[in-house]
């Protein structure tokens, strides 16, 4: 009774732990390469010098300047994003109403934007 009983809890457990889920991985987990130098990096092509010309010292490329456009077209979104927070946010106005002024500002911020950009390719 006592080898029936021990056979029978080793079956149990052995069937419980093949019945446990294996998680297979198509590509192993890489593993991070941490070293300390002193100056220059170590490897060649992680050169981020700040004398070197297409990168500044964080290893960026330099951005150019913001045409006059691009800021007035931020102004206009700015301006906007207040005016709808505030329209969001006003306690006075019913929840339909808030939700057509959000509408009505939305509409008017892409006809401004529009507006710019018509009158900013037609000087040029």
């Amino acid at each position: 009774m006592k080898k029936l009983l021990i056979v029978s809890l080793i079956t149990v457990i052995s069937v419980a732990a093949s019945a446990q889920h294996r998680y297979y991985s198509a590509r192993p987990y890489t593993r991070s390469h941490v070293s300390i130098s002193v100056g220059r990096p170590v490897y060649p092509y992680y050169r981020y010098d700040p004398f070197y010309y297409p990168y500044n010292s964080f290893g960026y490329y330099y951005s150019p300047r913001q045409s006059r456009l691009d800021l007035t077209i931020e102004d206009i979104r700015a301006d906007y994003q207040d005016k709808i927070w505030s329209a969001k946010h006003n306690t006075s106005l019913s929840k339909a109403e808030k939700r057509r002024t959000v509408h009505q500002l939305k509409y008017e911020r892409d006809q401004e934007i529009n507006r710019v950009k018509r009158n900013y390719y037609r000087s040029y």
